[in-house]
């Protein structure tokens, strides 16, 4: 069995447990309650598994497992049984069926269901490794172009060897490099050399050409010449000329476009996923902290003069001044005075603000920002025009954090770069935010908040 044939086989046992899987699942929850297997759920079950086919080939479930990450598979997986169970309720809905249907069973059945698909697929996976390892389901791979980007390719696949792919060898036009090892893989010759090589097919299962794209030209003999051939070619653009590792690809009328400074949250789709997300959390939180937050407000008025509340204008969603709040943790006089960004300000903060900002607590207005749209639970954090001005000349792409708006938390501050750390290892947090954001993101950082505490010991 070649490759094509083994990887075709893959898709079709997990198109069978798709199938398969929700149904037993369906049955052995109804089964738990006691409930009869009648004719509706055995219906219900069936339609489940065949609709949960249809939608994990609409996401692209069953494409390029192999290379993917774990994460970004499951995600797919889930986002089809979610379309699955809307697509359900609709139908149940449509004939007045809802009845039929005990509410406890369907929600066994939504929950466990995604836990049973994702661990099949956990262990099929690992299966698959280990089977690869020994060389089954394995592809092997010639590289055209024997650079820093061929060499970084081969590294990576020597490296993941549970994907299965065995680099054979390099091919490049430089003689000088003809039968030298890069990462134990040798330059076998030529381009020519490989091109003129007879029965490509049968000795590789793909090719992938790493020449740089200055080599316009050559690149077009190439797969000119690979036109005439059965097998796969892929072609890497050589992204170290220019800053476009994080870009992606999208078309106008069959032009491809490569947007270099984008962001998933640009279309009008996730911007209202994202609202809404704000609109949802923001309103259960106050409504949960709202005792806190009375308690913090007396504690500050009790232990200094002024207002409970300190605002201030920050920088938002597209360089536009908001009004932010914050519990005021310094004196009335004090809380104005202009310092350098970072510069500790524990001899002017009273004992009750040192506390407040030092677990955060001082940050829970904020969360009427959200409500109101000036900010988002997750997002950068924002900073004062004047520092905003200094950073934009200092950092490159600094402005960029500007693409979405300000956050309470967000991908820096779960990764341990808050208060008064490395501004750089900030923004570069916040742009990986930006350049891949999801809900599932999103929630992986409110999550990930819980979990490692308010406590900031970079607190100032």
């Amino acid at each position: 069995m070649n490759i094509k044939e083994s990887t075709s086989l893959i898709i079709w046992v997990h198109r069978i447990l798709d199938i398969l899987l929700p149904i037993f699942t369906f049955y052995l929850i109804t089964t738990l309650y006691s409930l009869p297997w009648t004719d509706r759920y055995q219906l219900a079950g069936i339609l489940g598994g065949l609709l949960l086919v249809i939608f994990n080939q609409g996401t692209g479930a069953y494409s390029q497992w192999r290379g993917r990450a774990l994460f970004s598979g499951f995600k797919l997986v889930i986002q089809a049984w979610i379309f699955t169970w809307l697509a359900l309720l609709a139908l149940a809905f449509l004939f007045k069926d809802t009845i039929a249907f005990s509410r406890i069973v369907l929600t066994g059945w939504a929950v466990v269901t995604p836990l049973v698909l994702l661990f099949y697929r956990l262990v099929l996976r690992s299966l698959l490794g280990k089977f690869r390892t020994l060389g089954w389901n394995s592809k092997k791979v010639a590289i055209l172009g024997a650079g820093e980007l061929g060499q970084r390719l081969a590294y990576s696949q020597l490296n993941t060897k549970m994907l299965g792919y065995i680099p054979l060898g390099y091919y490049d036009d430089d003689s000088k490099l003809t039968g030298k090892f890069f990462h134990n893989i040798p330059v076998s010759g030529s381009i020519e050399d490989f091109l003129n090589t007879p029965g490509l097919e049968k000795k590789y299962d793909e090719i992938y050409i790493t020449l740089p794209m200055r080599a316009e030209q050559r690149i077009k003999e190439v797969l000119n010449a690979l036109a005439d051939s059965t097998i796969t070619v892929k072609f890497i653009p050589d992204c170290f000329t220019f800053d476009l590792l994080h870009s992606h690809i999208t078309d106008i009328g069959g032009i491809p476009i490569i947007s270099v400074y984008d962001s998933p949250l640009n279309t009008s789709t996730n911007k209202l996923i994202k609202r809404t997300e704000d609109i949802i959390l923001s309103v259960f939180i106050l409504i949960v902290i709202s005792p806190l937050l009375l308690a913090i407000a007396i504690g500050v008025k009790i232990t200094s003069k002024g207002p409970a509340l300190f605002k201030q204008k920050r920088v938002g969603w597209n360089g536009k001044l908001f009004t932010m709040y914050k519990f005021r943790s310094m004196p009335v006089n004090t809380e104005h005075e202009q310092v350098a960004w970072g510069e500790a300000k524990s001899k002017t903060t009273t004992k009750f603000g040192a506390w407040i900002r030092k677990t955060s607590l001082d940050e829970l207005p904020q969360f009427f920002n959200t409500f109101r749209g000036d900010m988002s639970i997750v997002g950068p954090r924002p900073e004062r025009e004047v520092f905003v001005e200094q950073f934009r000349k200092e950092i490159p792409r600094y402005m960029q954090k500007h693409m979405v708006k300000a956050g309470i938390t967000g991908w820096a501050q779960v990764n341990g770069w808050r208060g008064d750390t490395s501004l750089e290892k900030r923004v570069e947090f916040d742009l990986f935010y930006i350049d891949h954001w999801s809900l599932w993101l999103d929630i992986k950082i409110i999550l990930l908040t819980i979990v490692k505490g308010f406590i900031n010991k970079n607190a100032y």
